[in-house]
């Protein structure tokens, strides 16, 4: 007796993207492409998989990321350390390093992709989600931050989404954080009793944290803070008001927010978010800023960085909102046949239509018209070209079209020459 195999299930939080939402997908890929392609950036691609002390050198041992949220394993083959990659930065800079991209210029360069953070799934937070990185590597003014940010604006306006708020603030150097985090610290211990467990572990290692809490018996203690900003010196204050000066150019709106820090132990100077309201508790879309350390910390030459990171499914729920989107027709041509020898001419005709650019679905196996045309109209095909017995005879095929747009002088359908075929359908679809 076969003993039943148990059902596999897709692992918590890893998400199967299925043809009608992948077709979203793709379109969104499309206009972000387009969209990068605008300013200058060209595509990069680093590999999933990475040694495991590349994030924790580059994002920070005592970060949420790299405590709690990296899928690390042990090869077995050669004992090695690795890490499926959390974040893009780290990795897009190793390249950058390995490859001695900024001998002689910099680059701007972007990734797509999936991520993997073990955290707990939610809406817009998934285990495996996706992420379009976009970094300018080697440039050090402020007129880049400001660029980055202008971009992310034209973005949201290609989407039709007006409803995402600009969150500013700068880190400054590392010798201003430094005498800002002892004074933190200092605040801090005297105001243990209101910290929570979670503060209390965070206060000495990465105390900037704990000013991020969402915990609403903190927020008095954390609003009332030594501010980073108010320890910033005259360059990073400098470079700050070159960025804002920027954007009021633009006409760009922002909330200076002293609490906003990132997630990650590499930025400097510029950090920045664009948040929503209309993805619950997952508001942020869009989160980046300036790391002008990490080239030299990850083994290259000092150089200045900056970029930004966008959730994918969260940029694709808000999008869909805003347009609800429009199944994609699965072809354009769908030929309908009857008979072993009308199947066989089937297979030749539509190779012919795809040599002239034409997607063509051709009906798998036999069954009756009727069973043939709802399987045409559910395609989303914009027309049916039928191969019967008499067709085939005559060296013709009857063109039926499906959607109301293409029918011209109210002629749906219509007999063609297998000759003429091509120049029919390429002048109407």
């Amino acid at each position: 007796m076969t003993q039943s195999f148990q059902k596999v299930r897709a692992l918590t939080g890893m998400k199967d993207v299925l043809p009608d939402t992948s077709a979203q997908w793709e379109t969104l890929e499309a206009i972000v492409r387009d969209w990068l392609a605008a300013y200058g950036y060209r595509n990069m691609r680093a590999p999933v998989l990475e040694l495991t002390r590349l994030f924790t050198r580059g994002i920070g041992e005592v970060t949420d990321i790299v405590e709690k949220e990296m899928y690390s394993f042990t090869d077995a083959l050669n004992n090695e350390h690795l890490t499926l990659r959390p974040e893009f930065t780290a990795g897009m800079v190793r390249a950058c390093i390995e490859h001695n991209m900024l001998y002689d210029r910099p680059h701007r360069v972007y990734a797509l992709g999936p991520v993997f953070r073990h955290e707990k799934p939610q809406r817009g937070r998934y285990r495996q989600f996706h992420q379009i990185d976009v970094e300018a590597l080697g440039f050090a003014g402020p007129d880049i931050d400001a660029e980055l940010i202008v971009m992310l604006q034209r973005l949201w306006k290609i989407l039709g989404l007006n409803d995402i708020r600009l969150e500013l603030n700068s880190l400054g150097q590392a010798h201003e954080r430094a005498a800002h985090r002892a004074a933190l610290i200092t605040y801090l211990e005297e105001h243990k009793s209101v910290l929570d467990e979670e503060a209390q572990r965070r206060m000495y290692t990465n105390p900037l944290r704990v000013l991020d809490t969402k915990n609403p018996a903190m927020q008095a203690m954390a609003n009332n803070a030594p501010r980073l900003f108010d320890f910033l010196g005259p360059e990073s204050l400098a470079h700050f008001e070159g960025v804002c000066s920027r954007l009021a150019d633009a006409g760009i709106e922002y909330r200076l927010n002293p609490r906003l820090v990132r997630g990650l132990d590499y930025y400097n100077l510029t950090v920045f978010e664009w948040v929503t309201d209309r993805l619950g508790a997952q508001g942020t879309v869009c989160g980046g800023g300036r790391y002008d350390g990490l080239i030299e910390l990850l083994g290259g030459k000092p150089a200045p960085a900056v970029g930004f990171a966008i959730g994918m499914e969260r940029l694709l729920d808000l999008w869909t909102q805003s347009q609800p989107p429009v199944a994609a027709p699965e072809c354009q041509v769908y030929v309908i046949h009857q008979g072993d020898a009308a199947q066989r001419q089937a297979a030749c005709v539509a190779e012919t239509l795809r040599d002239a650019g034409l997607s063509v679905i051709v009906h798998a196996g036999s069954s009756g018209f009727k069973s043939q045309f709802k399987r045409a109209d559910a395609s989303g095909a914009a027309v049916a070209v039928i191969l019967g017995e008499s067709e085939l005879a005559e060296g013709k095929a009857t063109v039926k079209w499906l959607r109301q747009e293409f029918i011209t002088d109210q002629v749906q359908q219509d007999v063609v020459a297998l000759d003429q075929l091509v120049n029919v359908l390429k002048t109407r679809v």
